[in-house]
């Protein structure tokens, strides 16, 4: 009886010792070593943040379309909005809006196909025309204030995602 209690104590007390080393092993493999190379083929060392890089080039790719499609709205239905010309933050005829959400769209698309490639440029583009599209629709707010306010916070998305994460997808296609 009691070689059976000194037998599961040492039992206890060496499970015990081997949980204490498993857990100081992975803390030290967490913090030490460096993280896995990104392979394209394994998989391994892909941040979880490359997601948000990703999701941005999704956006920039959307807001692209959203913008042509308000562009040819602009061009071909001047009717269409809520305000006249003259009413505008800065008055210049639909037409000419048109033009330059269309510019701004192609722009935003390419630069969003690219993104997705992992180009640097296609990122840096991607934040400027993100800024100037948020600018734009500041200025179109009074013509269309709910689709301008969407526009506006979804070029604040892309541009969060690609200066805070941008640097992950870059790793990820090395």
């Amino acid at each position: 009886m009691l070689a059976s209690v000194a037998t599961r104590t040492t039992r206890i007390s060496r499970i015990g010792r081997l949980q204490a080393a498993s857990r100081r092993d992975l803390a030290v493999s967490q913090y030490s070593q460096p993280p896995p190379v990104a392979s394209p083929s394994s998989g391994a060392g892909y941040s979880g943040w490359a997601g948000w890089v990703a999701f941005a080039g999704a956006l920039m790719v959307m807001l692209g379309i959203f913008a042509i499609i308000e562009g040819l709205v602009a061009i071909f239905s001047d009717k269409y909005f809520l305000v006249p010309r003259a009413q505008l933050v800065v008055s210049v005829d639909y037409s000419a809006w048109g033009w330059l959400h269309m510019a701004l769209g192609v722009i935003v698309l390419v630069a969003g196909v690219c993104v997705f490639a992992g180009q640097i440029w296609a990122r840096t583009v991607g934040v400027l025309v993100a800024l100037v599209s948020a600018v734009v629709n500041i200025a179109f707010l009074s013509a269309y204030p709910v689709w301008s306010v969407i526009m506006i916070t979804l070029d604040v998305i892309v541009i969060l995602a690609l200066t805070v994460h941008g640097s992950e997808m870059r790793a990820t296609n090395k």
